[in-house]
């Protein structure tokens, strides 16, 4: 992901996530932490010809990842694009040398949770009210040593 991205990504952003929807100064902070020697962030994003089609980025910090967001658009969704978004991501992590990464899902979205469960992550607490104004809470999950489950994406679909 680029500054030029930014707009696309906050257009399906808006369309995906209408009520707790990211600021482009969120991104723009997220972007600026990307680059370089010292960067503790990974995001990309996908396109199908000229049309932004999903984003994801990740977050490290020590030996800690962080799924920040991933983010595929409803016509695209069921063609194993979040996983292909969320394997890129694990071996962004596992570049950062993260011996575990943790992610929070909205408790609503079974479909994201599926794609986690299928790549090894475990649910193990909740953040209630995590996600404003909406007031709805979080499923905190994780994954042990993402290296490994890099190894195997090709059996995760």
């Amino acid at each position: 992901m680029r500054w030029w991205d930014i707009d696309p990504v906050l257009e399906l952003e808006k369309e995906l996530f209408p009520v707790d929807a990211w600021s482009r100064g969120m991104f723009w902070s997220e972007l600026a932490h990307s680059r370089g020697p010292e960067a503790t962030r990974r995001y990309l994003v996908a396109c199908d010809g000229d049309r932004l089609v999903g984003y994801a980025g990740l977050a490290a910090s020590g030996d800690l990842g962080d799924v920040q967001t991933i983010a595929v658009r409803r016509d695209q969704w069921g063609t194993g694009l979040g996983g292909r978004l969320l394997t890129e991501l694990l071996r962004a992590a596992t570049d950062f040398d993260c011996a575990e990464v943790m992610l929070e899902c909205r408790v609503d979205n079974v479909r994201a949770q599926k794609l986690y469960e299928r790549f090894g992550f475990e649910p193990i607490g909740f953040r209630r009210g995590y996600y404003q104004p909406g007031n709805v809470d979080a499923l905190v999950m994780r994954l042990q040593d993402p290296s490994t489950s890099v190894q195997g994406t090709e059996t995760h679909g």
